[in-house]
């Protein structure tokens, strides 16, 4: 298994992407409330389908598209049926469809399962790499589906997109209601017919302008014990741990799905997105179980070579984003970690990481540490304390949980905050309003910041929060730095960029520093505020006596821009007032 996630927070469009992207080769079952669906991957091309609807079959879409008749279809799957052979091989040897139109056919179907689970407003996904279950209807074209899906990945990915945009413009296709949680079915249940899909809800009119119903099931509900599927996984994934102990962590879920783990749920709009790098697959499923509905999304993978992709994927989302990566299980993966968390620091210098370590490990915790990462977290591992380790791991997971619960509550409060604070600056008509409202938010980041008004020649100190220890209130400063010397602050002003990192410059250190104090690390910001591609203002903020921690920048850079234009308006609604005195 290479990585896990839920629908609700990455979406079937990105999760395909992110398999072609990276050239994956494995199915990918998706499981929801009407049932599992599958696309197999090759090379990240797809090339074999099921769709959750039971009876939305090859046969039934060739029907459909009027490439073949219903008495046929009958008869070949009498004959699959008696015979065993595959279903296509009997069509094209029969003489009964071309080869072209079985193609087509088998296309159709992946597009028809694409749509069908982009209208579900939740579910999971797991990917089981090297594992291509390819339905023995496609074995009949391996090299045409993959000569074909060359570009084909997108292509099909933006024709169910094209499908499903247009059915919801027309009110033909209706989505997933999203209030309730889905049971996983068992392996092997039976459905029962519930509810009839015509061709219009599944887009195959757009195709070829059919009339004709195409009889499929929603599965219904099954009644059975929802901690089920839980027992199930966790005899795979948890098979060197005794039943006793299965049942230990079993519990652990219990308590976590009654809502009753001792932890309240994370605030509204507060949501993370956690990326696990782990080999455990029974760490990656329990984490991943017990932080659902705690608005942490866990993407879970053991595959280096997924990192990079995810991380892009995810940092470019409105939320931030939060690296684990496991504990090592013996020196030789120590040394393989360590190489792997520079090489991600370097690549991803602001992405925070939490490094999870062996209990007594001293002197791996102190390395990570002077790499640069900020939390380090003990984990315990059943080959330290094979006797106690169940409940040793329940203990873990329940405050590691805690812990990610504050990383999303932290990303909603900020993305709260900024939303608020935008509103306000609609309503700005002075200048100094804009300037005072990006200082308020700014100090919800940092523990000092300050205003600076850029003069010809000089920068003026004029309001801050948190400057003195004692300070609770906005004050005056007034202090004077001259810009005769090059410095950073040259820098930010002329090109209008926010700068967030450490700094040895010399006009930082003996004006300003010398000014408010020094920080206990040079780590800082310098926030550009413009108007008519001139910088006006800054905004200048620190961690004062505390250690840099991780700061949203692209929250910092939205609102940025936003303030730039309040200010403007400002300044143009005083030009306005003074005219209109003038006339």
């Amino acid at each position: 298994m290479s990585f896990t996630g839920d629908l609700r927070h990455l979406p079937i469009v990105d999760v395909i992407q992110l398999l072609h992207a990276t050239k994956k080769s494995g199915t990918l079952n998706v499981r929801g409330r009407r049932g599992n669906c599958v696309l197999v991957f090759s090379e990240g091309y797809i090339v074999s389908a099921s769709h959750a609807l039971g009876k939305v079959s090859v046969g039934q879409v060739l029907v459909d598209l009027q490439l073949l008749g219903e008495e046929v279809l009958g008869r070949v799957v009498a004959e699959k049926n008696r015979s065993g052979a595959a279903f296509i091989a009997l069509l094209i040897e029969g003489g009964h469809v071309q080869k072209e139109a079985a193609f087509r056919g088998l296309e159709t179907l992946i597009v028809l399962t694409i749509v069908e689970i982009l209208t579900w407003a939740g579910g999971k996904f797991t990917l089981e790499v090297d594992r291509v279950d390819i339905a023995e209807d496609y074995r009949y074209f391996p090299e045409q589906l993959k000569e074909d899906f060359i570009v084909g990945t997108q292509n099909v990915l933006m024709e169910a997109l094209r499908i499903y945009d247009e059915k919801k413009r027309d009110g033909e296709l209706e989505d997933e209601d999203g209030d309730e949680d889905f049971a996983p079915f068992p392996a092997g249940e039976s459905t029962e017919s519930s509810t009839v899909l015509s061709a219009d809800d599944l887009g195959l009119s757009d195709l070829d302008q059919l009339e004709k119903t195409i009889p499929g099931v929603f599965t219904s509900l099954p009644d059975i014990d929802p901690l089920e599927a839980h027992r199930n996984t966790l005899r795979e994934v948890a098979a060197g741990l005794s039943e006793a102990e299965q049942e230990e962590l079993l519990a652990f879920l219990k308590k976590v799905e009654e809502g009753s783990g001792g932890h309240p749920p994370a605030q509204s709009g507060g949501t993370g997105r956690v990326i696990l790098f782990s080999p455990d697959e029974l760490f990656r499923y329990m984490l991943t179980a017990a932080c659902k509905d705690s608005g942490v999304f866990v993407f879970a993978t053991n595959d280096e070579g997924d990192l990079g992709p995810i991380i892009e994927q995810s940092m470019g989302k409105e939320n931030s984003a939060l690296l684990i990566l496991d504990r090592p299980a013996s020196a030789a993966a120590e040394e393989n970690i360590v190489a792997l968390r520079r090489r991600l620091k370097e690549t991803f210098p602001r992405l925070p990481v939490i490094q999870l370590a062996p209990l007594p490990g001293y002197e791996f915790t102190l390395l990570a540490f002077a790499d640069g990462i900020r939390t380090v977290f003990p984990r315990p591992l059943r080959s330290e304390r094979p006797e106690s380790f169940s409940t040793d791991f329940v203990q873990f997971l329940d405050s590691f949980r805690n812990h990610l619960q504050g990383f999303a509550r932290a990303q909603g409060d900020k993305i709260g905050q900024l939303s608020r604070c935008l509103a306000g600056l609609r309503e700005v008509r002075e200048p100094q309003e804009a300037a005072a409202a990006v200082l308020q938010f700014v100090a919800g980041m940092f523990v000092r910041s300050l205003t600076l008004i850029v003069g010809p020649a000089e920068l003026v100190a004029e309001r801050s929060i948190g400057v003195n220890p004692d300070a609770t209130r906005n004050n005056h400063l007034g202090f004077r730095i001259s810009m005769a010397k090059p410095s950073i602050f040259h820098r930010v002003i002329e090109d209008g960029r926010l700068f967030f990192g450490s700094s040895d410059d010399q006009v930082i250190r003996e004006h300003l520093f010398a000014a408010i104090g020094a920080p206990l690390r040079s780590t800082f910001l310098l926030l550009p505020m413009r108007s008519r591609g001139r910088t006006l203002a800054l905004t200048y903020a620190d961690f004062g006596a505390l250690e840099a921690a991780p700061v949203q920048v692209d929250l910092l850079e939205i609102l940025a821009g936003q303030a730039g234009l309040a200010l403007e308006n400002a300044l143009l609604h005083k030009k306005l007032e003074k005219s209109s005195r003038q006339g």
